[in-house]
């Protein structure tokens, strides 16, 4: 039976009309059953230390769960589940084994194979999602699908099911308010149990019902319905498939549920719960509330112990073929943690010896960015303040870029940055052909609010054991010798090389800067660009950049060739050790500058091959020296080279300061020249 006359069945039977029929309600109730037999059987497995070490039951939530799995329609809709929806995956097509190999983490678990936590239940073959473990965090990702359903007008709608206390979040606000805005076929389904963890929702809003702190959004349609009660929570999820398909806004279903046991099997809902309301709640339970409704209307007792029966001896037949299944291999953990990037085959090493004429960093990447936006049609690009009329960003980079190609496909982001990186995650989900760059913030410095989507992208490939990829680009202004102080000076090389699963490439060139940019395009995969800013317009960084030139990931460039010191930079450093290297030279000293381009993957054969040959090596980057990515480098030296080392390895970088506003705080903390070339003279006088 397709939906809408599902719906209108149940609703007959409201109305006192003809009821919904007996093979309906079999197949309603067989799904229930099933859902509480696999629900009450998760622990089991914890005990047996067989699995499923993390389980939040869905008892108490049944009514809105089986309405909204029974509604979506398996490889047409998007589902986006949270930890408690076992009944939901259960309704919307995920088979009982399919539930078991994901809570005994199993490697054939169609949602990861075993990569991600227990009761993370997925099936992106037919549209259910692989959500994180942050609270409410893909809410984020269904509005950025719900933005590229909208686009691609595709006959979708996009459900993003949560609990209560998610609404927290700020990142819940900003998305269901990007929805709003945008009026995007999204259907927010809230399950309110009334605790988040141990936390009463009283403790959460001031309003009952939390959905109405989002009352004053204009195009946001709230219904509120019974979650325990099945035929009630058809009605509003039919209302809200409804209303968005009118193409007005998104819907929020706001289903009052009761969490019948604690939170998760960590949890001991007797340290906060006294027993009258661990009664009362077990009382509600929607399993025979909706028992009573079969018996109701029409169903005999038999039948329904029949349907139980049955539903016993597939749980038991699931169970087998889960146990039997295979472990994950131990062996497989380095598979699907980045895919691999797209290699020009004109430009296999990243040179070019190509003469014309010289421009900057700045139009070498607004060139790159238009002529990949003609390259592929299905690329896209949203940041903060870079979309407006004339104005391409603070610094220009954009410009020109929706007036060629439109405001569908280059337009503002509001001024969340968790949201411009979270949406762009979301977006791509939709068709792997689609490629979104994004000016993740207008500052390096302002990224940390997007660092938990930028942590999400690191690992959705290798999560989902390869079944998607955040094809992203997320584009940064970093560094500092602008005069910017806190705020607009500082580097975040150090922590997102970090993160496997991303891309991390500093430029020091434009031609190196289009390269890069190109590679990234056209890859499949997240990668962090980070544009030193102080080099957009600076003249030491100008070259010739060829028509579609391209830079290989994990490609260092030797800048300068020596025989007695290797220095290995990125960036801005690469001119200072390029301006040291040549004040050396006329000491009659020879030094080689290693520019490595690429933080991750980094070029470790290219370090170890320059090491060995000049037997020193100095390390110059724009960050901290302590903790900066140089501590890295210089362990790489001294674990593969250090038989070949004639001197300490050394590093020049950032003092473990802030950056200072002032000019002179800011020299006086920022690596340049001549602290590059003291350290050099250091190395070589060992």
């Amino acid at each position: 039976m397709d939906t809408p006359t599902l719906v209108k069945a149940a609703l007959s039977a409201l109305n006192g009309q003809e009821g919904p029929s007996r093979e309906d309600l079999c197949h309603w109730y067989e799904l229930m059953h099933l859902g509480r037999i696999l629900d009450s059987k998760a622990p089991n497995y914890l005990k047996q230390a067989i699995g499923w070490s993390y389980h939040a039951p869905c008892a108490g939530h049944e009514g809105i769960q089986l309405a909204l799995g029974l509604g979506f329609r398996a490889g047409q809709d998007f589902l986006f589940p949270y930890y408690r929806d076992l009944l939901t995956c259960l309704a919307a097509g995920v088979t009982a084994e399919e539930l078991l190999l994901n809570g005994i983490s199993k490697a054939s678990d169609v949602a990861g194979g075993g990569r991600h936590m227990s009761n993370h239940f997925a099936k992106p073959s037919i549209g259910i999602q692989n959500v994180s473990s942050l609270t409410g965090n893909h809410t984020q990702h269904a509005v950025g699908l719900g933005r590229a359903v909208k686009y691609y007008e595709r006959d979708s709608l996009v459900y993003c099911s949560q609990g209560e206390s998610s609404l927290s979040e700020g990142y819940c606000f900003e998305s269901i308010n990007g929805a709003d805005r945008e009026k995007l076929p999204v259907i927010f389904v809230i399950q309110d149990n009334g605790y988040g963890i141990s936390v009463p929702k009283r403790d959460q809003s001031a309003n009952e019902h939390i959905c109405d702190n989002f009352s004053g959004f204009p195009n946001l349609k709230i219904i509120k319905c019974d979650g325990l009660d099945f035929p009630d929570s058809l009605r509003a999820m039919d209302e809200a498939r409804a209303y968005v398909r009118t193409g007005q806004g998104p819907a929020m279903v706001y289903a009052t549920c009761v969490r019948i046991g604690s939170h998760s099997n960590s949890d001991r809902h007797e340290l906060y719960r006294d027993e009258a309301e661990r009664a009362e709640a077990k009382a509600r339970d929607p399993l025979p509330r909706f028992r009573a409704y079969c018996l109701e209307h029409g169903l005999d007792g038999a039948e329904l112990v029949a349907i139980e029966s049955e539903n016993q001896a597939r749980y038991l037949a699931a169970h087998e073929l889960a146990m039997a299944a295979p472990n994950p291999d131990p062996a497989s953990i380095h598979d699907f943690i980045i895919p691999e990037a797209w290699v020009s085959p004109d430009y296999p090493d990243g040179t070019h010896q190509a003469a014309g004429d010289s421009v900057s960093v700045i139009t070498a990447l607004n060139q790159t960015l238009k002529a990949e936006f003609r390259h592929n049609p299905d690329t896209f690009i949203w940041g903060q303040d870079m979309a407006n009329k004339e104005k391409g960003g603070i610094f220009n980079v954009s410009k020109g870029l929706q007036q060629e190609f439109g405001e569908k496909r280059v337009f503002n982001g509001p001024i969340a940055e968790d949201f411009i990186v979270g949406t762009a995650n979301g977006f791509s989900r939709l068709d792997d052909k689609i490629r979104v760059v994004v000016e993740g913030a207008e500052f390096a410095d302002y990224i940390w609010p997007a660092a938990e989507q930028i942590v999400e992208t690191s690992h959705d490939y290798w999560r989902s054991a390869g079944q998607f990829s955040p094809n992203v680009t997320i584009r940064i202004a970093s560094g500092g010798y602008i005069g910017g102080g806190l705020y607009h000076s500082q580097n975040v090389e150090g922590w997102l090389t970090t993160l496997p699963g991303i891309r991390v490439v500093v430029p020091a060139f434009a031609d190196d800067a289009a390269g890069l940019l190109r590679t990234a395009m056209r890859s499949r995969g997240t990668t962090l660009y980070l544009e030193p800013k102080f080099l957009y317009n600076s003249k030491l960084a100008y070259t010739v950049v060829p028509p579609d030139f391209a830079v290989p990931f994990g490609k260092a460039r030797v800048r300068r060739a020596g025989t007695e010191l290797t220095i290995l930079a990125y960036g801005t450093p690469v001119h200072f050790a390029m301006e040291a290297a040549a004040k050396l030279e006329k000491e009659g000293r020879s030094v080689e500058v290693v520019d490595l381009r690429c933080l991750s993957p980094l070029d470790t054969e290219a370090i170890v091959r320059s090491v060995r040959k000049t037997h020193r090596v100095l390390i110059a980057h724009e960050d901290k020296v302590f903790g900066g990515f140089g501590g890295e480098l210089a362990a790489i030296a001294a674990s593969e080279c250090f038989p070949w080392l004639d001197a300490p390895v050394e590093r020049v970088g950032s003092e473990f300061t802030p950056v200072g506003f002032n000019r002179i705080l800011e020299r006086a903390t920022l690596p340049n020249t001549d602290k590059v070339l003291a350290a050099a003279r250091k190395v070589l006088a060992f």
